[in-house]
């Protein structure tokens, strides 16, 4: 999998940061793309990827401050333009269905692709597949707000060749069902057991993006055990008072999650316009002096797991 940030400013746009929008691609048979809040301006950065609009399968939205949900109606509308006719799921806070049906209403938009739109009335599990399992909780913010973390599936090991041979196992579409787990009998009459040929499961990544919020526990749980946390961290050392009058953390709260739930890679997101070049190499010092493996989101920047 991996991360492609699309806007990792604060509340308005910047010259060199867009408000909040990132990508997560995923390493599945249709290389879907994922997205996590649709700040103004977001399709004009995707025109500076390799993002397809129409590979855009599910849209998280964390909440309803209009920079994580400006740009939602001009996606929409141009995923259709371009042609794209597979589905498309956006999640989101009660009042996003109202958000986008009236926009797309008032501007006349008609999509040409089924668009399901489900409001999250509290945490937990909120869909479950063969390739992930994504569940979110609610956090500490002015308004109604989530975190979502996305858990992919374990891989089952690979199938044990020489134990396979050992058995007397010939070659044949048999041995995939075996590799899937599944028993076989052959011809002669022998069963074998797939569990038995196949080797330790690889386990699968987790990825954790929360939306903006104080500190909370909350923030510690949805991260546990994460390859990788996506931090807001709007304010730096110093503005504790800030943070907490706006509901936001500062990038030491972020770190301090981070090590709390014992992730590999915290990534700082959301930074306010006042943290300029040295400012920001500043802000990412405080956070590595609690949790060293930190690093500054930049718009366009991409991170893999």
């Amino acid at each position: 999998m991996k991360i492609t940030f699309l806007g990792t400013g604060a509340g308005i746009p910047a010259k060199h940061r867009n408000v909040s929008s990132l990508a997560l691609h995923l390493d599945n048979k249709h290389s879907s793309i994922w997205l996590f809040d649709c700040g103004e301006a977001t399709q004009h950065k995707i025109l500076y990827t390799p993002i397809k609009t129409r590979k855009i399968e599910k849209i998280f939205i964390t909440h309803l401050h209009g920079d994580h949900i400006f740009g939602l109606p001009g996606l929409l509308g141009s995923r259709s333009f371009q042609g794209a006719e597979t589905p498309l799921t956006i999640y989101g806070p009660p009042g996003i269905k109202e958000f986008i049906e009236t926009s797309l209403r008032v501007s006349t938009t008609y999509l040409h692709y089924p668009l399901t739109i489900e409001e999250i009335k509290e945490g937990g599990v909120l869909f479950t597949n063969d390739d992930f399992t994504v569940s979110c909780a609610p956090l500490l913010h002015g308004i109604t707000c989530y975190g979502y973390r996305v858990e992919q599936q374990d891989f089952l090991g690979p199938l044990l060749m020489e134990k396979v041979g050992e058995a007397g196992i010939p070659n044949g579409p048999h041995l995939q069902k075996l590799k899937r787990g599944e028993t076989i009998t052959l011809p002669d009459g022998r069963s074998f057991e797939g569990k038995d040929f196949i080797g330790p499961s690889k386990k699968g990544k987790i990825v954790t993006i929360l939306g903006d919020t104080r500190y909370t526990e909350a923030s510690i749980r949805l991260a546990r055990d994460a390859d990788l946390l996506v931090h807001e961290s709007t304010f730096a050392v110093g503005d504790e008072a800030l943070a907490f009058d706006y509901f936001h953390s500062t990038a030491v709260h972020a770190a301090e999650i981070a090590k709390a739930a014992n992730v590999r890679k915290l990534i700082l997101n959301h930074i306010s316009s006042r943290y300029q070049k040295d400012a920001v190499d500043q802000l990412l010092e405080g956070a590595k002096a609690v949790f060293s493996h930190t690093f500054v989101a930049e718009d366009l920047a991409s991170f893999s797991l």
